[in-house]
C-alpha cells in the first residue's frame, strides 16, 4: 500500500481555512484587486498616469542598491525608467531582495509613489524581474492566512476555477433579473470576480452591484432558502400530539382567574398557536414580542392546552433570574388551578440542593410535575419526562442548535409517551429582540413567526437621556430625587472587573461610589451589588431585597438585561452605553416603565481620551433616543452590525450570509423565496444539487 504524502504547509493552511471542495476555493473570493495591467512612466505622474500617493507599476533598471543606517537600519535601492529616478526603501531586507535588486537589473516595481523634494520614493513596493506580457485583468488578492503565500492560493484558486463542475441550477425560465441588466450564468460570474477587467468600474466591485455579483448573491440567497424550506417540509412529515382545548378546561380557567385583560394582540397570537397545537404535526414557530408585550402569559395559555389535554410542558429560559421571574408568575396563575387536579409547576435549575432535586425529579417523571419551569439542567441526560408535549425556549438566540435538540429528544422517554408514532413535541420560540422582516424571510425562513405588537394598558413611555459621564454628579442628583420619591433605582455597568485594555469603572468600584454618595440622607438607603460571578444564594437575596423594595438601588451588570419585573422601579442608568449593541439597550430600557409612575433611561457615556464618539456608538445612542419601537430599533441594529447579534447561538458556527446583504439585496431575497418552493415542487433533484453546492454538509444546521 503506498504511503500517504504529508500535506505541505500551504496545503494545511488551506484545509484550516476550510477550503476543502473545488467550489469552496471557487467562491473564495478577493478582498481586493491589483492593477498590474499596465506600467506608467514617472515623467507622466500628473499628467494623466495618475497622481502623487497612487499605487502604480514602473518598469526600470537598478542604478543604486546600499543600505543605510540613518536613522535607522535600511535598503535603498535607486531605479531609473528612463524618465525620472525613484528611491524604493525597505526597513526589513534580506540578502535575497539585495541580489534581486543589484545594480545593472531591470525590474517591474509596484506600489505607492509619493513625492517631495528629494524625489520619488516607494516604501516596501513589490517586484520582481522585468519582462514578460502584462496581464489582460486585475490580480486578486485574496483572504489567506499564515503559510499560505498569495501566489501559491491563486494558483489553487484558478485550477479549482477550471475543474469546478458549474452546471447550471436555476431551472430554465426561472432565472432572475434585477432591473434590465443581462443575467450572468455561474461560470461568467465566478471567473469575472476572480478577474476583473481593468476597465471595471471599481465602486461596482466594492458595493457588490455589479451583474456577476448580484448573480453570486441570487445564487446564496436560493441555497439558503431551499435549506430551510426543506427542513420546515421534513419537519412537517414528522407526528406530535393534538392538542385542543375544551370548553370550560384549564385554558378557560386561566383566563377567567388572569388579574387583567388580554390585548388583541395577545389573543391573536395565542389563536394561532392554539391552531397550531391541534395539528398532529410539531408546531415550530417563533413568539417574538417587544420588551414588556406579555410573553409570559401566551406562553402559560399554551402550556394550559397541552396540560389539559394531559400531557406535560416544560419552559427553558437561559439564566436562573429569567427562569425564577417565569416561575413566579406560573406559580401564581397555574398552581391553583393544577393543585385540585393533584398537579404541579416543577422548578428545576443546575443551583438546587440535592434532595430538591430527586424530589422534583421524581415529580417530573411520574407526571404529577405538569410544566417544568427551569435552565440548562431541563435538558441534563437524568431528566426524564412522562410524556412532553410541548416544549417552550424563552430568549431563544442564547441556546444553540443542540440544546433545542436535547429538550425536543425529551419527548418519549417515559412511559407513557403517547400515541403511536407521537414522538416530536411542539416547540414555541420566544425573543424579546424583535426581528426585522428580511431576518425573519431568511434566517428564520423555517419558522412560523407570531408577533406580539401591542404593550398592555398601563405601561409608561421611558424619556431616554443621553447624558456625558462628566455629568456624573447631576445623574446622582437625579437618582437622590427618584429614591426621596419612593422610587428604585438601576445602575448598569458593562465590566464585572477592570482591565488594563479599557480603564472602565467596574460594578464594584460604582457600588462603593454610589453607596458612599447616598449615604447621610434622611433615611438609609440600601445599595445591592449584582453580577453574574456571585453565588446563586446571594444573587437570590440581591433579588429579593430589590424586588420587595427594600433595596432602593441595584447597581448590576447585564444579568438583568432580561426577565427582572420591578414595577416600582422608575430610572435607568447604563454606564458606558456606548459599549452595548443596540438591542441589548433597548432590552435593558424595558426594565423600567413597567408602573404607573414616569420613567427615565440615562445613557451615560464615555469618550476617554478620544475627542468624539466612534460613528456606530453615536448612531447607536441615537436610535435609543430618538425610538422606542422595537422593530425600528432591530432594524437599525441590522444595519449597523449584521444578523449576527440577533442570531445568537441558532447558527452553531454554521457560516452567515457571505455575499448577499439583507439591507440591500431584499429584492433578490424575495425572488429566492418563491423560487424554493417552485424547486422543491417541480425540480427537486436541481434543488438537491444546488443546496449541496453551496451548504455541502452546513445546511444541517437548519433543521433545529
Amino acid at each position: 500500500m503506498p504511503e500517504k504524502k504529508e500535506m505541505t504547509a500551504p496545503q494545511k493552511a488551506i484545509v484550516k481555512m476550510g477550503l476543502t471542495r473545488d467550489i469552496d476555493l471557487a467562491l473564495h473570493l478577493p478582498l481586493r484587486y491589483e492593477d498590474e495591467t499596465r506600467i506608467v512612466k514617472l515623467r507622466d505622474m500628473g499628467r494623466g498616469a495618475g497622481r502623487e500617493g497612487d499605487t502604480v507599476q514602473i518598469e526600470a533598471t537598478v542604478t543604486a542598491c546600499e543600505i543605510a543606517y540613518r536613522p535607522r537600519r535600511q535598503l535603498l535601492v535607486t531605479v531609473d525608467d528612463g524618465s525620472d529616478t525613484c528611491v524604493l526603501r525597505f526597513f526589513n531586507s534580506y540578502p535575497s531582495q539585495q541580489k534581486a535588486l543589484a545594480v545593472g537589473n531591470r525590474v517591474r516595481v509596484r506600489g505607492e509613489l509619493k513625492g517631495g523634494f528629494a524625489g520619488w520614493t516607494m516604501m516596501h513596493p513589490s517586484f520582481r524581474a522585468a519582462g514578460g506580457e502584462l496581464p489582460t485583468a486585475l490580480t486578486p488578492v485574496y483572504p489567506t492566512v499564515a503559510g499560505l503565500p498569495q501566489a501559491y492560493l491563486r494558483r489553487a484558486v484558478q485550477s479549482a476555477v477550471e475543474r469546478v463542475d458549474l452546471t447550471e441550477t436555476f431551472p430554465a425560465g426561472l432565472g432572475y433579473q434585477i432591473g434590465h441588466q443581462p443575467a450572468w450564468n455561474l461560470r461568467e460570474a465566478l471567473s469575472f470576480l476572480h478577474h476583473p477587467r481593468p476597465e471595471t468600474a471599481l465602486e461596482t466591485l466594492e458595493d457588490r452591484s455589479h451583474p456577476a455579483w448580484q448573480r453570486l448573491k441570487a445564487e446564496e440567497l436560493l441555497a439558503q432558502q431551499l435549506s430551510q424550506l426543506q427542513s420546515k417540509r421534513e419537519r412537517d412529515r414528522l407526528q406530535a400530539p393534538a392538542l385542543q382545548a375544551r370548553p370550560g378546561g384549564l385554558h378557560a380557567q386561566l383566563l377567567a382567574v388572569l388579574p387583567f385583560q388580554l390585548t388583541a394582540a395577545q389573543r391573536r397570537v395565542g389563536e394561532e398557536i392554539a391552531l397550531d397545537l391541534a395539528r398532529p404535526v410539531p408546531m415550530h414557530r417563533l413568539l417574538q414580542g417587544d420588551v414588556g408585550s406579555g410573553k409570559t402569559v401566551v406562553a402559560a395559555l399554551a402550556a394550559a392546552i397541552g396540560i389539559d389535554a394531559g400531557w406535560q410542558c416544560a419552559l427553558m429560559a437561559p439564566t436562573e433570574i429569567l427562569a425564577e421571574q417565569h416561575f413566579r408568575k406560573l406559580i401564581g396563575w397555574l398552581e391553583p388551578l393544577l393543585s385540585p387536579r393533584g398537579q404541579r409547576v416543577a422548578w428545576l435549575t443546575g443551583s438546587q440542593k440535592k434532595k430538591e432535586r430527586r424530589e422534583m425529579l421524581a415529580l417530573i417523571e411520574s407526571g404529577e410535575a405538569a410544566l417544568v419551569v427551569g435552565t440548562h439542567a431541563v435538558i441534563q441526560e437524568q431528566v426524564q419526562f412522562r410524556n412532553l408535549a410541548l416544549a417552550i425556549i424563552d430568549e431563544q438566540h442564547r441556546f444553540g442548535v443542540a440544546q433545542r435538540l436535547a429538550l425536543r429528544s425529551k419527548m418519549g422517554t417515559g412511559a407513557d409517551a403517547g400515541p403511536s408514532g407521537a414522538r416530536e413535541p411542539h416547540l414555541l420560540m420566544m425573543s424579546a429582540t424583535p426581528i426585522p422582516r428580511t431576518l425573519a424571510m431568511s434566517y428564520y425562513a423555517d419558522l412560523d413567526v407570531s408577533t406580539l405588537d401591542e404593550l398592555p394598558p398601563g405601561r409608561t413611555p421611558v424619556v431616554t437621556k443621553v447624558v456625558s459621564d462628566q455629568r456624573r454628579d447631576e445623574v446622582i442628583e437625579r437618582i437622590r430625587a427618584q429614591l426621596a420619591q419612593g422610587r428604585q433605582v438601576y445602575w448598569v455597568c458593562p465590566l464585572i472587573e477592570e482591565s488594563e485594555a479599557m480603564d472602565l469603572t467596574n460594578a464594584t468600584a460604582t457600588h462603593a461610589e454610589l453607596s458612599a454618595a447616598l449615604a447621610g440622607g434622611t433615611t438609609d438607603v440600601m445599595v445591592g451589588l449584582l453580577h453574574s460571578r456571585m453565588p446563586v444564594a446571594e444573587k437570590k437575596a440581591v433579588m429579593s431585597l430589590f424586588t420587595g423594595g427594600q433595596m432602593g438601588v441595584l447597581v448590576s451588570t447585564t444579568v438583568i438585561e432580561v426577565g427582572v419585573d420591578v414595577p416600582n422601579a422608575s430610572l435607568m442608568v447604563i454606564e458606558h452605553a456606548e459599549r452595548f449593541g443596540l438591542s441589548q439597550l433597548h432590552q435593558l430600557r424595558g426594565r423600567v416603565g413597567r408602573g404607573a409612575a414616569a420613567s427615565a433611561c440615562v445613557l451615560l457615556y464615555s469618550m476617554g481620551d478620544a475627542p468624539r464618539l466612534g460613528e456606530a456608538a453615536r448612531e447607536r445612542l441615537k436610535a435609543m433616543a430618538q425610538t422606542h419601537d422595537g422593530f425600528e430599533i432591530a432594524r437599525r441594529d441590522l444595519e449597523i452590525r449584521g444578523p449576527g447579534e440577533f442570531l445568537g447561538a441558532r447558527q452553531s458556527g454554521a457560516p452567515l450570509l457571505r455575499f448577499a446583504d439583507l439591507a440591500t439585496d431584499t429584492e433578490l431575497l424575495v425572488w429566492a423565496r418563491q423560487l424554493a418552493a417552485q424547486m422543491l415542487d417541480s425540480h427537486p433533484e436541481l434543488a438537491r444539487q444546488h443546496v449541496a453546492r453551496w451548504l455541502g454538509g452546513k445546511s444541517e444546521y437548519l433543521k433545529a
